[in-house]
């Protein structure tokens, strides 16, 4: 089938005020200790499955990132993508992570370790430590140091003690047994900040008479006892580190580096390595290993140009990884060497071997904070020691003051040796540190990898939500070809985009939610624990004035069930009559009246089938926790009761119960929600890829789907047929679903059986989709200039592309056609762009998946009018403009 070529008038919106918050902290979870019994191998056969990653940025917010391959040892061009966002409290930063087990019995079982076995600890440079409640979101306990500022954390490798590193020079440990957080003791006071600490190697245990006697009464879990902590080394303000005995809290040697007169060297990083090696970086760019016996230097380095402040040591323990202020990640490898090399004396005993510095590259533009390295890096004796397979490539994540994620494979050279190496995130065929391709993982506006963007089609403005306010835009009025006579600029707009409001809000955590009414009147925005609702009215300059609707707050706190209006996303219907609110903390579903004038918003239903347990077993939805109506859809909860009294009764009875009842419950976060164009359906998703479907019109529960593979990036129902929604998966994968039949439709089963390699293995996941509002008007759609996209056409797209698929069409051969240049319109006198979504009707060239890839990075894409489409892009140079100039040292004759 041949189109005719359509085409699109592009709004390319550069000016959105919205600016990324540097990384500042990286963290994988930690492997579970092997067994000193014998009944767990020590040598681990397998390439761990990659975990979670986890990143802290530096307004507070936390990022839980998942791998997105189809297994979790397989390739996946898409790496890591956001799961979820803990937001932070308004203002505050994260500089510091860690991740333990809850269990480590339950993690030795597990392939990936799963959220609900982590805890995860923050610390944000106050006294106060951090614990995060994974499933529900939110702060769930938090510590005082009892010594000042945290400067560092560190887990020991049994997950069961964290030491903190203190601005008045204690390490204080604190005891993490029985999900607890209590303070268990302090270690001997230096006269120095505690910049940094690492934990040397376990040893076994050795069992004497009494302790075996009251193991069986005093331990539950056998392997938590088979390690002993030996000593802890800190790195400090005094151009010193310290290595400290765990069991006696003393301080038993100082270890001094370089330093200049009359200032301090600053020990910003250490690590351990199994064999009782000490790596540290320091402030004047020395990375230097120590013996930790003797405690004194084995070599040294002089590896960066400025401040080391991060370092990672590979998982088997003969690479080191350090970077910092110069922006280079720096490669050190333990080479093997005959000891009469290097040392003949007989009577120091040192290993066969010694440290050299490989490999450098410059990944990032700015300061590198942070490092982290999958599988990671346990120091362990050396008959314990694990040794992975090396057919598979480890990977290593950077960030810092850029923004963005950096990963990078990092095999050995030694490792091509044995055969190929498979380079987990497919960026190229060679998979070693220095030869492989990186790639920078985009960043996103929004909590979840939802944008921070928010349209009012009618209107015409945009909305752009930050962390503690929000900045409305009016866009001009497409002036048709036709019209000679050029509009101009009002003053004070930019190229005819106009700012009309800019509100700075009082909130007690971050903006998690903000959406706008299509007709312009309502704007709401939430953070954590409270949703603001404020009318919109025009003033003659243009600007617009916003009146807060003060009962609102009360109004839904009062039909909330744990006391708390925040929200997680917020979403408007088409006719701008209602409000959806998906609540943050309980996961419930919340359809609000906005009334009119004379009367004020009221909560019309609220819908808790995301907060279910029993709906979900195994991916396949079974009976509630009522009964099940015809065609799999399942009545769950006083939503779908009937008109009756006594069902509605006892409906409620059995919701109060399910309410005290916390093991029916699951927690969630529901992160994307859509309403077809007509207003009759509402589609959510949370992090548990769980989706369900309810009816405005009937106000009740439709359906649920089925458990999808991987997490909703993207809900759109078509403009032409309302009833069909498309769901788009973080790893690229679609999903065509009839709403009304409550099925998966036969037409759409062999497009999405064969979508191109080239469009799933795209490097950025997909963060939205649109349909073209002129599809459903047809040959109407006069104002396009143009055609309208196909009926049932989507537009697909990510950080660094738009796609353009057919859903009737099957893919044909590749997929994809060149790009043909000299097709795009030079920009027009309102900065408005002609792009040609269609290279024309060719006799046998592929019209499907059509891709366009020169707008970068992308925040929002979507129709406001039938054949225009608004792009917001926030170029990453636009951004690191605004950042203090990056270290340079010239040097002379260097080009």
């Amino acid at each position: 089938m041949v189109e005719s070529p359509s085409t699109l008038a592009v709004h390319r919106c550069r000016f959105v005020d919205f600016t990324p918050s540097a990384v500042t902290a990286l963290c994988f979870p930690p492997l579970p200790l092997p067994s000193v019994k014998g009944k767990k191998a020590a040598k681990q056969q397998t390439f761990p499955g990659f975990g979670p990653l986890v990143i802290g940025r530096a307004n507070g917010n936390i990022e839980l990132c998942e791998w997105t391959g189809s297994s979790p040892r397989s390739q996946a061009p898409q790496a890591w993508v956001v799961r979820k966002t803990l937001v932070g409290p308004y203002p505050s930063k994260v500089e510091s992570l860690a991740l333990t087990f809850r269990s480590p019995r339950r993690a030795a079982q597990e392939e990936v370790p799963s959220w609900s076995n982590l805890r995860l600890f923050s610390a944000g440079g106050g006294s106060e430590l951090v614990e995060w409640d994974i499933e529900k979101g939110c702060i769930k306990r938090t510590i005082s140091s009892q010594g000042g500022p945290i400067w560092s954390i560190s887990p020991n490798p049994a997950s069961t003690i964290l030491a903190l590193g203190c601005e008045d020079g204690s390490v204080r440990l604190v005891s993490l047994l029985y999900d607890e957080l209590t303070h268990l003791r302090r270690l001997d006071r230096v006269k120095s900040r505690i910049l940094s600490i690492a934990w040397g190697p376990p040893v076994p245990r050795q069992k004497r008479a009494a302790q075996a006697a009251a193991a069986d009464s005093d331990s539950d879990d056998d392997d938590d006892d088979e390690w002993a902590d030996t000593w802890v080394v800190t790195g400090c303000s005094d151009s010193s580190l310290r290595k400290l005995d765990f069991a006696s809290g003393r301080a038993l040697e100082r270890m001094g580096t370089d330093k200049i007169r009359g200032e301090r060297t600053l020990v910003w990083a250490v690590g351990v390595l199994g064999d009782g090696t000490i790596v540290s970086g320091d402030s004047m760019g020395n990375v230097k290993f120590w013996d930790s016996r003797t405690c004194t230097q084995l070599q040294s380095f002089q590896g960066h140009a400025a401040d080391v402040l991060c370092l990672t040591i590979g998982p088997d323990g003969t690479a080191v990884y350090t970077s910092g202020v110069d922006q280079k990640v720096t490669q050190f490898s333990y080479v093997k060497t005959s000891r009469s090399d290097h040392n003949p004396s007989p009577l120091v005993s040192r290993s066969s071997g010694r440290w050299v510095q490989t490999c450098s590259r410059r990944l990032h533009s700015h300061d590198v904070r942070a490092l982290a390295i999958w599988p990671p890096y346990t120091p362990l004796p050396p008959g314990h020691q694990r040794h992975f397979p090396v057919d598979v490539a480890p990977v290593l994540a950077s960030g810092g003051l850029d923004m963005s994620v950096v990963v990078t494979p990092a095999a050995l050279p030694t490792a091509t040796l044995a055969g190929k190496v498979m380079n987990p995130l497919a960026t190229s065929t060679t998979a070693t540190f220095e030869d492989a391709y990186h790639r920078r993982l985009a960043y996103t506006s929004g909590p979840a990898s939802s944008s921070a963007v928010h349209l009012a089609k009618k209107a015409r403005l945009i909305v752009c939500t930050r962390d503690a306010g929000l900045t409305v835009w009016r866009i001009p009025k497409r002036q048709l070809r036709a019209d000679e006579d050029v509009d101009i600029p009002p003053p004070g707009s930019q190229d005819g985009w106009e700012r009309v409001l800019d509100m700075d809000l009082n909130v007690q955590t971050n903006i998690s939610a903000g959406a706008i009414s299509d007709d312009g009147q309502w704007i709401a925005v939430a953070d954590w624990y409270e949703t603001k609702l404020f009318q919109l009215t025009e003033e003659k300059n243009g600007d617009l004035k916003p009146r807060r609707i003060r009962t609102f707050a009360s109004m839904a706190q009062a039909q909330s069930s744990d006391s708390s209006s925040g929200a997680s996303s917020l979403l408007f219907t088409p006719d701008s009559s209602k409000l959806i609110i998906a609540t943050s903390t309980s996961a419930t579903v919340f359809i609000i009246d906005l009334g009119a004038a004379d009367r004020a918003p009221r909560v019309l239903r609220k819908f808790e089938q995301h907060r279910l347990k029993e709906g979900f077993v195994n991916n396949r939805v079974i009976k509630g926790r009522k009964s099940a109506a015809v065609d799999g859809d399942v009545d769950i909860g006083t939503e779908d009761a009937p008109a009756s009294p006594a069902a509605s009764d006892s409906d409620s009875d059995a919701s109060d119960s399910s309410d005290e009842e916390e093991s029916k419950l699951v927690r969630t976060t529901i992160t994307r929600m859509a309403v077809s164009p007509d207003g009759q359906w509402l589609a959510t998703a949370d992090d548990h890829r769980r989706t369900h479907l309810f009816n405005l019109d009937a106000v009740q529960h439709h359906a649920a789907l089925p458990t999808l593979p991987a997490a909703v990036h993207a809900l759109a129902f078509a403009a032409a047929s309302p009833g069909t929604l498309v769901l788009a998966l973080a790893d690229n994968r679609l999903e065509v679903y009839d709403v009304e039949a409550r099925a998966f439709p036969r037409w759409a089963r062999a497009l999405l059986a064969a979508l191109p390699a080239r469009f799933t293995r795209l490097h950025d996941p997909v963060l939205g989709a649109a349909f073209d509002p002129g599809a459903a008007e047809g040959a109407g759609a006069a104002a396009a200039e143009g055609a309208p996209l196909p009926p049932r056409t989507v537009l697909l797209w990510g950080a660094t592309w738009i796609c353009k698929v057919n859903l009737l069409e099957r893919v044909g051969y590749g997929g994809f056609e060149k790009r043909r240049r000299g097709k795009r319109k030079a920009a027009d006198a309102g900065g408005r762009v002609e792009v040609s979504v269609e290279e024309g009707a060719q006799g046998q060239g592929q019209t499907n998946f059509k891709l366009v890839t020169h707008y970068r990075p992308l925040l929002f894409v979507d129709f406001v009018a039938p054949g225009e489409l608004v792009v917001v892009e926030r170029p990453l140079v636009d951004v690191l403009a605004k950042l203090p100039p990056a270290y340079f040292k010239p040097k002379y004759g260097a080009s």
